[in-house]
């Protein structure tokens, strides 16, 4: 296994500039991978996720930049030279030869004697629990075993890194999830770098160590899933992984170890350990569904200890089985969405109620831009 550097990484399609006609794909990126690690490349489509994931493997050579594997330099190498493995979208596996067949291809090409290379097509389908499916053809399978397959493919060459591209989006909804786990546990058992490709917030969540968000070619941030979802720093990183709800706000000032916000939903606190940006200064608010808490009647008249309580009347309620979504109305221009879990009988009564939401001043974020 490698670690990846990668240093202003930059690739430019059509004429270079200033011609109009050019496009960047990807601009300038600097990004550290550490060995090991299952990193997730994450962004809305043409954002530049596949095109770095593709300089990576080298099947794209890039305009600019240096690309390490630890401290190899593999920028401008053939894919055959690099020793990644590659889990494509779309499989990519020979209809006309076995499972067996289609796992040996790559040793094949590297000319591995008989003996060891059944040994390792065995390992490899062991792996991905597939090994009983040795001499079925690929059309004999299904859409989820067929991606272990291709899985034991990449693996069976023993790559320095392995690099997936959306290899979850053909599947339905069940075997994603079964698949993502999956994947984890064998990139993990391996201790292989991974690099993975989506678009899908939530696969990224519940599989990344760290992952980057890209927009128009460039890296938003970078973090762990839980920090990049708790405390993103723009709002299009919040916009993105998820719902929230987006408040306008003034600095008032600070009370101890809080930021006072003037908001439309109430004077609302933050940590001030997060940055001050200063009294008076206009910034914009993330609170994510899922952090109000909402109080009905008589609840609804506690005043939260003057934390981050808001009163309201809910005016809409969307049942969805193990939670409920709410919409609470703050005044005539702004309601938020809150969501409670384990929705009862009072989440399908009639809308319309007096309530009252609270928020830890934790989960009220101050954004960047």
């Amino acid at each position: 296994m490698s670690g990846i550097t990668i240093h202003g990484l930059t690739k430019r399609f059509g004429p270079a500039p200033p011609a109009a006609s050019g496009t960047t794909a990807v601009d300038a990126i600097d990004l550290a991978i550490d060995s090991g690690e299952l990193f997730f490349l994450l962004g809305p489509s043409g954002c530049g996720k596949t095109t770095l994931l593709r300089m990576i493997a080298g099947f794209i050579d890039p305009t600019a930049g240096t690309i390490r594997f630890d401290q190899r330099e593999v920028t401008h190498l053939p894919p055959n030279r690099r020793n990644t493995g590659m889990v494509f979208q779309s499989y990519a596996l020979w209809p006309h030869m076995t499972v067996a067949q289609n796992v040996a291809y790559g040793l094949d090409v590297r000319k591995i004697a008989a003996d060891e290379k059944k040994r390792r097509v065995m390992e490899a389908l062991c792996s991905v629990h597939m090994d009983e499916y040795a001499e079925r053809k690929p059309n004999q399978l299904s859409g989820g075993q067929q991606q272990r397959v291709a899985l034991a493919r990449a693996l069976v060459i023993q790559p320095t890194v392995l690099l997936l591209d959306e290899p979850l989006s053909n599947l339905d909804a069940k075997l994603r999830l079964e698949m993502r786990s999956e994947i984890r546990r064998i990139c993990k058992a391996s201790g292989i770098t991974g690099v993975y490709v989506t678009h899908d917030q939530k696969e990224a969540l519940s599989m990344a160590d760290r992952m980057a968000v890209l927009r128009a070619g460039r890296i938003v941030q970078v973090g762990g899933p839980r920090e990049l979802y708790e405390h993103p720093r723009t709002r299009f990183v919040a916009d993105f992984l998820g719902e929230t709800n987006f408040l306008d706000a003034t600095v008032r000032g600070v009370d101890g170890e809080f930021l006072l916000l003037d908001t439309p939903a109430g004077v609302l606190r933050s940590p001030a350990a997060r940055g001050n940006p200063g009294v008076g200064k206009r910034v914009t608010c993330s609170i994510r569904p899922e952090t109000w808490r909402l109080l009905r009647p008589p609840a609804a008249s506690v005043s939260g200890n003057g934390q981050n309580a808001s009163a309201g009347k809910l005016t809409n309620t969307t049942y969805l089985g193990e939670v409920a979504q709410h919409i609470v109305a703050l005044g005539p221009e702004i309601s938020v969405r809150v969501l409670e879990l384990n929705p009862g009988l009072q989440q399908r009564q009639a809308s319309h109620n007096d309530v009252r939401i609270t928020v830890n001043p934790d989960d009220v974020v101050i954004l960047d831009d």
